[in-house]
């Protein structure tokens, strides 16, 4: 009963990575639809608070996809539905519930960052003092360092290029709702997400490998290994997430449909 998690691990492992990233997209996107129907606009924040402490994990695994020439680090399915549940709060609930969404994932990463650092600043056991029961908990605090000890380069990229781009997309998504007088719910979605998908990769390249780097990349690197090397998967998810889009609006909970349909 308790090795289901690692069993599903070796399952998933059996398959292809193609398969799994869309099992990955399809979790992501139907994740953000359950919380909008559960919690309405609250469960859109909780889900943008998770895609970012999740994406910024799932950023050190690297997969090799056949359709890439070289291996990508991981996250960019869950951030991008980050920007799914944006467009929902902007859509749904107007600009002022998205601002509030983006700052609650912002200042959320900024608590969790604080508070793994007090954690991992805890002494270790030593040999000595782990006898007995606790021995298995020796190389824990190794790994612990390894997986969550935040790059500062990365972190300030992260972070910036989070609020930028988060900011462009709801922005983005209100001026193509304003110009289509609220048609073409398809347009403003992927608009504004292969927008800011395209500002968030160039923002944080930016920041990340040249700006703060010790040893900047070369141009030529930043804009085609970094900035456009993943892009064309955010655009695919970007366009993507338009049927999605039209399923939240039935997932919509129904306390919260009048109070849409009058911005109609």
């Amino acid at each position: 009963m308790y090795e289901w998690p690692a069993q599903l691990v070796v399952f998933l492992n059996g398959l292809s990575p193609e398969l799994v990233l869309v099992i990955d997209i399809l979790a992501c996107n139907l994740g953000v639809l359950l919380m909008l129907r559960l919690f309405g606009k609250h469960g859109l924040f909780a889900f943008i608070v998770v895609a970012i402490l999740m994406a910024n994990i799932q950023l050190m695994k690297v997969v090799e996809f056949g359709f890439f020439t070289d291996p990508v680090a991981l996250g960019t399915v869950v951030f991008t539905a980050s920007y799914f549940a944006t467009d929902c709060l902007t859509e749904f609930y107007g600009r002022a519930a998205a601002r509030r969404g983006i700052m609650i994932g912002f200042a959320s990463y900024m608590l969790a960052t604080i508070f793994l650092l007090i954690g991992m600043g805890y002494p270790p056991l030593t040999p000595e003092q782990a006898h007995g029961d606790f021995v298995w908990a020796l190389p824990f605090h190794e790994h612990i360092l390894a997986l969550f000890l935040p790059a500062p380069a990365f972190l300030i990229a992260g972070m910036t290029s989070y609020l930028i781009s988060q900011f462009n997309d709801m922005w983005v998504f209100l001026l193509l709702r304003r110009v289509t007088h609220a048609r073409l719910l398809w347009l403003r979605t992927t608009g504004s997400t292969a927008i800011s998908g395209l500002i968030d990769n160039t923002v944080f390249s930016l920041l990340a490998f040249m700006v703060l780097a010790p040893v900047p990349v070369p141009w030529h690197a930043l804009i085609f290994t970094y900035i456009l090397g993943t892009y064309l998967l955010r655009l695919a998810l970007a366009f993507l997430e338009s049927p999605f889009m039209y399923l939240a609006r039935r997932c919509l909970p129904p306390e919260d449909v009048p109070a849409y349909r009058a911005t109609l």
